[in-house]
């Protein structure tokens, strides 16, 4: 089920993206040959007014095909792409990536006004209670119960639940002081942390550090706080959102550039299905929000100015705005191999990424290591 809601959401993304081409070429007088969703082996396909509908059996992306979008076979006609002024052949390939950040913001629009809840001031409200004490741990080895309020843990004081998660997941101390109220009186326990393995979203186990106590269940408790706004105010909060998630992209991209944030971060398709896996046990607000978030970062990541990508023909009618006068046939061939070569050592790159963040490659490795022995 997991599968067939990624490979629909997928689907809309793409579809979205190339209907923003699509719909302004033809405004703008462009002849489409064809509008594909997905790529490989035909399973459906028809013809209406011209252009050739398709559905292929491969759905990691589309492509509309335009009459006369290679310069080298432009053959002059008025309804041809080439044949259209660098203006307006920059409306058409800015439209997909526009049309995507539209969807990214009705995504958010939808997700305030249908409510989504809000963990961390549930988590707030609830404050950091424990709700359970797991047998033979160290917190019920140092005789913590169900109910006791934490305090604070060596000294540092918990507002909240993910407080004590952070620290003691980061700290590296042998012991911790554990400050808790119970029945109204203060009292302190020394506690040793154990080592526990934990799966991430992605089914990855990590060896973490662990007390031994989970919080008071915000179900249970009926503490979870829903947030959601009126249609009118959420018109504004998805605009805030939508910046928000723009501005962290870009910050994002240009800090794996100067190399403050790891390139391994990214993640491809195979990272994007783990994450609308998890999104789809949490609630559909939470779906809503991680929608919109790719839709915004296809439109982004889109927008980078290397060919074949939206924005690398855009950098290339900019210059020929610039100067006047297209780039020669053979520099623009030159600038589109090495385009497509950049482009495939990411899409090779980040797949390695999304493989190694769910261990695939460390079992393929340990495999062939087991195998030379």
């Amino acid at each position: 089920m997991s599968l067939i809601v990624f490979i629909f959401i997928l689907s809309i993304l793409v579809l979205v993206h190339e209907w923003g081409h699509f719909i302004t070429a033809k405004k703008c007088g462009v002849r489409i040959e064809q509008f594909s969703l997905g790529f490989g082996p035909k399973l459906w396909s028809r013809v209406h007014d011209g252009t050739e509908f398709c559905l292929c059996a491969i759905p990691l992306g589309g492509y509309v095909k335009m009459a006369g979008d290679e310069r080298e076979r432009c053959t002059g006609a008025g309804h041809e792409f080439f044949c259209k002024s660098a203006g307006l052949r920059s409306l058409i390939v800015l439209m997909g990536p526009v049309v995507n950040l539209a969807l990214a913001y009705i995504c958010f629009w939808l997700m305030f006004v249908v409510g989504y809840a809000d963990m961390e001031l549930s988590a707030q409200k609830v404050g950091p209670v424990v709700g359970q004490v797991l047998s033979g741990s160290p917190a019920d080895k140092a005789g913590l119960l169900a109910g006791d309020k934490l305090v604070s843990i060596d000294g540092h004081a918990l507002a909240h639940w993910p407080d004590l998660q952070d620290y003691v997941t980061q700290s590296t101390a042998a012991q911790l002081t554990v400050e808790f109220e119970r029945g109204g009186r203060k009292q302190t326990k020394n506690i040793v942390p154990q080592e526990q393995a934990q799966k991430d979203i992605f089914g990855r186990e990590h060896r973490t550090r662990r007390l031994g106590v989970a919080p008071l269940q915000l179900k249970d408790a009926g503490d979870i706080v829903v947030v959601r706004y009126g249609p009118v105010e959420a018109l504004w909060r998805a605009g805030e959102e939508l910046t928000k998630i723009t501005v962290k992209t870009y910050v994002a991209l240009y800090e794996m550039v100067i190399g403050v944030r790891s390139p391994k971060e990214a993640m491809g398709i195979i990272g994007m299905f783990f994450v609308i896996k998890f999104a789809l046990s949490v609630g559909f607000g939470f779906l809503l929000h991680i929608v919109g978030v790719i839709s915004a970062s296809l439109a982004i990541f889109n927008l980078l100015p290397v060919i074949p990508l939206d924005g690398g023909h855009l950098l290339l009618f900019g210059l020929e705005k610039l100067r006047g006068r297209t780039l020669s046939v053979k520099v623009d061939a030159a600038v589109a191999r090495v385009g497509f070569s950049l482009i495939i050592m990411l899409a090779l790159f980040v797949f390695y990424v999304d493989f190694e963040r769910i261990g695939l490659v460390e079992r393929i490795t340990t495999y062939v290591q087991h195998r030379a022995k």
